[in-house]
């Protein structure tokens, strides 16, 4: 339970120094520089962190420390819970960038600026949690130093299916966010960070349950078992295919691409009634006769 402890302590220390780092650069940096850049960098670290090491709990833990996969849920639905709380809008996901560009919320440059800044955040964050290891601090850490470098894939399944639960993960996901994007977030993160649980409870034997590409290719790239187009296919082709579905099916249409809605018809948004149009042209007959007689009554030439 000691080992459990430090890791306890070492989520909220990460949470804490990229809250530190978001409030800095949000009074150093304009508006612009600040959502594109550092806000994303600093919820890619957090998110990185926070999941490679719950990820070795998960592996280790059952194990090494007698808990089973109950505690790392319960903890994972608190970390996004927290996420959700503490990101100030950042998405530490390409495909949540990637579809705000789609929709037009976001424009080419902007978006460009976010994934580097995402890639720049996990990058920074895996090589943070590799040091925290290196310094053993647990038993848990002692174990994965032992096994790092011997890791292996985390598709657990045939290729097509691990693609297809990757992408029904981030299609269900997505039409989540699609359905709480304007919720109060009192509502919006908890129901978020169930959503996460449970996809990760359901998935999470077959292929990690990651479907996040930034994240998956610092979790699971560089380990043995497929080759690097395997992991492309199901860890970013996959997630992105079940953006685009949740987008479709949401929306009707893709914005960026095409305006014509695809799925739904679009009505008129103002209706006229039709028995007050009857009862005008009712009205209205009277006069036409009133108007008739008066030139029957006239004399003909």
């Amino acid at each position: 339970m000691a080992g459990l402890n430090v890791s306890i302590a070492f989520f909220f220390l990460v949470v804490g120094v990229c809250q530190g780092l978001r409030r800095l650069s949000k009074r150093l940096l304009s508006p612009g520089a600040y959502g594109c850049l550092a806000r994303e960098l600093a919820g890619s670290l957090q998110l990185c962190t926070s999941c490679l090491e719950l990820r070795m709990l998960l592996e280790i833990g059952p194990w090494g420390g007698g808990f089973g996969p109950d505690v790392v849920l319960t903890l994972l639905f608190l970390l996004f819970a927290l996420h959700g709380a503490s990101f100030d809008g950042a998405s530490a996901n390409p495909t949540v960038s990637l579809q705000e560009f789609l929709l037009l919320e976001s424009n080419l440059t902007a978006t460009a600026a976010k994934l580097l800044a995402q890639a720049a955040g996990v990058g920074t964050g895996w090589a943070v949690t590799k040091l925290y290891w290196s310094w053993e601090l647990t038993h848990f850490h002692l174990i994965q130093n032992l096994i790092a470098s011997e890791c292996s894939s985390s598709i657990r399944t045939s290729l097509h299916h691990a693609a297809f639960v990757e992408g029904t993960c981030s299609f269900l996901f997505h039409l989540v966010l699609f359905k709480l994007c304007r919720s109060h977030p009192i509502y919006r993160v908890p129901a978020l960070a169930a959503t996460v649980t449970f996809l990760t409870y359901i998935a999470g034997p077959f292929t990690g349950a990651f479907f996040n590409p930034a994240l998956a290719a610092v979790a699971t790239f560089p380990c043995s078992g497929n080759s690097f187009w395997d992991y492309v296919q199901v860890y970013w082709l996959g997630p992105f295919a079940g953006m685009l579905a949740a987008l479709l099916l949401y929306q009707g249409n893709i914005p960026r691409l095409f305006q014509k809605n695809l799925l739904y018809s679009q009505k008129s948004k103002y209706k006229i009634p039709k028995a007050r149009v009857g009862a005008h042209v009712e009205d209205n007959e009277p006069c036409r006769k009133r108007k008739g007689q008066k030139s029957s009554s006239e004399p003909r030439a």
